[in-house]
């Protein structure tokens, strides 16, 4: 298993706590949610870091 990130922004949203995080796959980082969201695997932590972002944001 990869390493985690450290957790994104925690949102409140429709009564479940949203902490996004990401997490490196071998070359690849994933952002995902408590939720269970999961974003697309990016070869750039940053962008992985934002589409966690983006999640939180859109709730």
């Amino acid at each position: 298993m990869g390493e985690q990130d450290g957790p994104g922004r925690l949102r409140q949203g429709q009564g479940q706590e949203h902490l996004a995080t990401t997490i490196e796959q071998g070359r690849f980082c994933v952002a995902r949610c408590t939720c269970g969201w999961r974003g697309p695997a990016r070869r750039a932590r940053s962008q992985a870091r934002t589409d966690a972002e983006g999640h939180t944001a859109n709730l």
